[in-house]
């Protein structure tokens, strides 16, 4: 069958030899055959489709003059503090599972919700439970009776090609279903600051605003991804044909441990990773210029106890290739505890392999003083942030001590002391006591970096 441009350039350069009945004016076959149309598979898809609808209640914030005893009294108003007001969203959602009543849908669609109901195509409307959300992933799974579901079949999304034609739909603001189409502009967009793990996949099919948690299908109506995300100009909120799915590939993943534990519990590798550049790969005499370099490790973590040390460049991770640094962190990111994560890394030259058993990411917490006197009335603790890079960080400091007028605050990161990268307390704590004559701590607070120095 000639393809669809092919048709329009016979409509248009050779005209028309029609074959069959005409409806409005509009031929439906050319030269016997019938003009290529979606209108079959969306049939089948629509269904699985539904329009999800939450409910929560918010505080209203007090002006600061209501918190004035007096004020209240001379203008005769009374306490309005603990007051709530009704705040409603609306997106949409994916059936995958009708026996089981399984929805999959964006995580930021039912965020804080007290109420979820789905409606169906035919109007039905059905309340739904929360099974579990993974916020890294903008990933949410709720349940509803089965009662009149039809799922959708899931695709491999790694089979996905730049060029896919794919169909986006969604059911937003209760208007019923809606469908764009398009092709996959891009696959694997990292980077964006949407979420923790991103592997998106990039379409020029409308994605607008309601569409959230909706289907991105391919052409035989199988499911390649969740619609999550526009990428719009200035901050608005209109598509520009920039749009992005999560993969159901990833969707998957977390849908299984949400199920089996209402939770993502991801193992922790314990590394800190950076793209490997081509300078990168020349000074460490790797022949590929792809690759994630580890850059730290924490002491005592799962790939240290494998034997994973700062410079080894990792080439490969469970049977699939390593090209940069959000490679290893996606793929490690859901790995679950007590599994095993096999990988191939390149030391001195030569290739390696180890398998690192997943560890569970434990916060581990030191006084100040433990570490050093310098440091009295702060806590510091290590934990892992959202790119599963180990830091530490400072859990507390009490106002008025000897860190607090130091210049440390709560939530401080350290990223290094005295010039030396810290990836846990062990190492901190070495690198203080290694130069006990002064602490150049350098510090992140928010978007900010700056030095303290400490004598």
């Amino acid at each position: 069958m000639k393809s669809f441009y092919g048709w329009m350039g016979g409509l248009l350069l050779t005209g028309l030899v029609m074959a069959g009945p005409v409806y409005a004016g509009l031929p439906v076959a050319v030269d016997g055959q019938r003009l290529p149309s979606l209108a079959d598979m969306v049939d089948r898809v629509i269904p699985a489709v539904v329009n999800i609808a939450t409910t929560s209640h918010v505080n209203i914030p007090d002006h600061p003059l209501f918190n004035d005893p007096f004020f209240r009294r001379f203008f005769d108003i009374p306490n309005l503090r603990n007051q709530q007001r009704e705040s409603k969203s609306l997106g949409s959602g994916v059936v995958v599972d009708a026996r089981a009543g399984l929805v999959l849908t964006n995580q930021h669609v039912i965020d804080k919700a007290d109420t979820i109901s789905v409606t169906l195509r035919d109007g039905t409307s059905l309340q739904a439970k929360l099974v579990g959300v993974d916020k890294e992933t903008d990933v949410a799974l709720v349940q509803v009776p089965p009662k009149g579901l039809q799922a959708i079949a899931l695709a491999d999304s790694d089979a996905l090609r730049v060029g896919d034609f794919v169909v986006a739909i969604g059911n937003p603001f209760g208007l019923g279903q809606t469908v764009t189409s398009g092709i996959v502009s891009a696959l694997g967009r990292k980077g964006l600051g949407i979420r923790g793990y991103e592997d998106f996949i990039q379409t020029d099919a409308s994605i607008n605003p309601g569409n959230s948690g909706g289907a991105l299908v391919d052409l035989s109506g199988k499911l390649v991804g969740i619609n999550t995300a526009i990428l719009s100009p200035g901050g608005g909120k209109g598509n520009v044909g920039i749009g992005f799915a999560i993969p159901i590939n990833m969707a998957r993943q977390v849908m299984t441990q949400l199920v089996q534990h209402g939770e993502v519990r991801r193992g922790f590798l314990g590394v800190g990773v950076q793209d490997l550049t081509p300078e990168l790969a020349k000074a460490f005499g790797v022949a590929s210029g792809s690759g994630a370099v580890v850059t730290k490790i924490g002491t005592g973590s799962a790939a240290y106890k494998a034997g994973l040390r700062p410079g080894d460049v990792v080439i490969e991770a469970n049977g699939r290739p390593i090209r940069q640094a959000t490679d290893l962190h996606n793929l490690a990111g859901f790995v679950p505890v007590g599994e095993k994560l096999t990988m191939k890394f390149i030391r001195d030259k030569q290739e390696r392999a180890i398998t690192v058993v997943m560890a569970k990411a434990e916060t581990v917490q030191a006084k100040g003083e433990e570490i050093d006197p310098r440091l009295k009335g702060a806590v510091f603790a290590m934990e892992v942030d959202d790119t599963e890079q180990p830091v530490v960080k400072v859990v507390k400091v009490t106002q008025k001590s000897v860190a607090w007028r130091a210049g440390l605050r709560d939530a401080d990161r350290i990223l290094s002391v005295n010039r030396m990268l810290v990836a846990d307390l062990a190492e901190m704590a070495k690198v203080v006591q290694s130069d006990e004559r002064q602490l150049l701590l350098n510090i992140q607070r928010g978007d900010e970096k700056f030095f303290i120095l400490i004598r």
